[in-house]
Formats: structure tokens, sequence, C-alpha cells
């Protein structure tokens, strides 16, 4: 007993933030690099001389890059020194956003993004796997839930910061975000330490890919995400009855990135204090509930009522959401520690095709004639297949 104590408080001594602050930072620009576009796709359409819809390719390039890139750039990297691999990966995520905001022409804007996506994916990848690699089994929550607080906390920002910044030019918040990268590329390169994840022959490192809970808990990632950006993507047809004036809906995502953010704080001190299957179960009942609760409250006709209704919803969604990711990343972590870099850039991706699928749901929703309202519905619908799953490949 005297023993284990005399072990645990070592490792607590030997746990410490300070390297893993500039990952945070660079989890951070990335992170307001996926949404700072949101508010200023006219103003990119109006000066790249295309229309808006063609300019909200942009954001798909994005998210489609990083579904195919994500595994390959994974599997590639896997046996890199892991320091060299994020600020490889972070240098190209950099140059990509620099190409974007220097663009004269849309193709060049278009490859601009793309760039950045293979960095991006690269980097949430390596970043993950450095953490969980370096961290004792009992602090990964709480370290991952830091690392990605950068990433939940660029949710709330990203809006606004565009719509701020972008005043004068559209050009400045990617030049922004490069810059924000430039400095995380430097913390990394001087105060990262250097870590050589075990590796064997390849073909060991993708065995575990074959497990059948293994890709049952990717596609888990994957039923969160679609069900979140089912109604996420539509919140402003959602809300807006509510809150018609701009600065409403400016406020309640900034809202739902911190209460995103306050979710992975407190799901990440869970996870390293209970298996984190638990946790996530108790997050998927949490959102599902929250989405039918949620329905039958958009229901009502007190203005008043369909305001409260619609913002507790929506950042509750927000905690569920943000709460999830920490959980989701140690699970997977201890299914196939091994493979840590593939299966990290399996949930990227898994991440990615979840919100391109939501999207799309949501979209063909709403052309079919389905309410705003309603899109809680399919939410709801999907969260309960994906809790279903998560039992199933939870099953001792």
């Amino acid at each position: 007993m005297t023993d284990t104590c005399a072990a645990d408080r070592v490792e607590e001594q030997q746990f410490s933030y300070r390297p893993l602050v500039w990952l945070a930072v660079a989890t951070f620009s990335m992170g307001i690099d996926g949404y700072v576009l949101t508010g200023l796709l006219p103003t990119i359409a109006a000066d790249l001389h295309v229309s808006v819809a063609a300019a909200g390719q942009l954001m798909s390039a994005f998210a489609l890059t990083a579904v195919f890139a994500g595994p390959v750039l994974g599997t590639v990297t896997s046996r890199w020194e892991r320091r060299t691999t994020i600020a490889a990966a972070l240098a190209v995520f950099v140059l990509g956003n620099l190409v974007v905001g220097l663009a004269t022409t849309y193709p060049i804007a278009f490859a601009g993004r793309v760039v950045a996506a293979l960095g991006a994916c690269l980097l949430n990848a390596a970043v993950s796997g450095y953490v969980i690699a370096v961290t004792p089994v009992r602090h990964r929550g709480k370290a991952l839930s830091f690392v990605l607080g950068g990433l939940l906390t660029a949710t709330a920002l990203g809006v606004p910061v565009g719509l701020v910044v972008g005043q004068s030019s559209w050009r400045y918040p990617m030049i922004l975000v490069a810059v924000m990268g430039t400095i995380a590329l430097a913390g990394i390169l001087r105060g990262l330490p250097r870590r050589q994840l075990p590796h064997g022959r390849l073909t060991d490192q993708l065995r575990p890919l074959g497990r059948q809970r293994l890709l049952g808990s990717l596609l888990v990632t994957t039923g969160i995400l679609a069900g979140s950006f089912t109604c996420f993507t539509y919140a402003v047809l959602i809300l807006g009855p509510s809150f018609p004036a701009g600065w409403m809906i400016i406020a309640i995502m900034f809202g739902y990135g911190v209460t995103s953010a306050l979710g992975n704080a407190i799901t990440g001190r869970l996870a390293d204090r209970f298996p984190a299957p638990r946790v996530l179960t108790v997050v998927l009942i949490v959102l599902l509930l929250n989405s039918i609760l949620g329905m039958g409250g958009l229901l009502l006709t007190s203005a008043t009522a369909l305001a409260v209704v619609g913002v507790s919803w929506f950042f509750l969604q927000g905690a569920g959401n943000g709460g999830a990711a920490v959980p989701q990343q140690v699970r997977l972590g201890g299914l196939a520690p091994e493979s840590a870099a593939i299966v990290m850039a399996l949930n990227g991706s898994a991440i990615s095709l979840g919100s391109a699928l939501g999207s799309a749901v949501g979209g063909i929703a709403l052309t079919a004639g389905t309410a705003p309202s309603g899109l809680l519905g399919l939410a709801a619908g999907i969260l309960a297949a994906t809790l279903v799953l998560h039992l199933i490949v939870s099953r001792p």
C-alpha cells in the first residue's frame, strides 16, 4: 500500500501541463480556422467573384479532405518522431492558411483550404497520440481535456473573431490564424519534448483496425457528430425566430462554445476517475434526452418559453458534444495503444464524416419540408442508434 501511494505521488509530480501549453495553442488556432469563415461567406464570394454557395465549398473542401487524408497521413507518419510530426503538420496548416489569405482567385483559395486541411487532420491525430503517449494513465483525461480545450474554446470565438477582424477584409482572419499557428509552432519546436512512439512492423500497427470493437467505437464518433451537426448547421433556422437580431445569434454561438469547453473540462476529470465508456454512456443519454425534450419544448406557443427552451437545449447540446470528446479518445487510446497515431487519425476522419453526414441529413430533411424544430427529432434518432451501438461495443 505504501509503495502504491509513493508511486502515485511520483507520478503526480511527473505530470505537468507545461509541455502541453503549445499544443493547446495549436488546437486553438485550428479550431478558429474551422469557424472563422462562417460569417464571412458573402464577403468572400463578392471578392473572389463566385456565388455564396461556391464560397461555402471552401469549408466543405476542408472537411472532405480531412475525411480521406487523415487515415493515410496517420499511417504514413506513424513511425515518425512525434514532435517532428506535429511541427510538420502545423507548418503545412499555416502555409495553407497563408495561401487562402493571399489568394487572388477562387481556385487558389480552394487549393489553400485543401493544403490547410492536410496539415490539420494530421495535426489533430498527432497531438492526441502525443498526449496519450506522454501522460500517465490516471491523468490522460484532464490532459486531453486541456489540449482539446483550445479547440473547443475556439468554437466560441471563431464566428465573432471572423466578423470583428474581418470587418476590413475577410483575409485578415486567415492571416491571424496563420500568425497564431506560427507562434504555436515556435513554442512547440522550443518547448515540446521529443517523443518516439514504440513501433513495430506496419502490419502489426494495422492489425487492431480489424477488431470489430474498435471499428464500432469509431462509428460511435461518427454518430455523435452526425447527431450534433444535424442541428448545429441549421441553428440559425431553429433559433432565429426567437432571436432575430444578428448579435443575438453571435452571442448564443459564443455561449455554445463556452458550454462545450465546460463539458470537455468536466468529463476530462471524470474520465480519470471512472471508466471512459461509462462516462460516454452518461453523455450520450444526456444528449438523447436533451434532443427529445428540446423538440417537445419547441412546440410551445409562448415566445418567452420558446426562447428559454431553445437556448437551454442549444447550450446543453454544446456541453454534451464537448463532453463526448475526451472519454471517446481515452477509450480509443486504450483499445489500441500500439496504433495510437493511426487510430487517432481515423477518429479525426470519423469526426469530419459525422459532421458532413449530419449537415447533409439536416439539409435533405429541410428540403423535404421538415420544420427546423423537427431536426431535433432526427438528431434524437441518430443519437439513439449511436447509444445502442456504444452499449454493444462497450460490453466486457
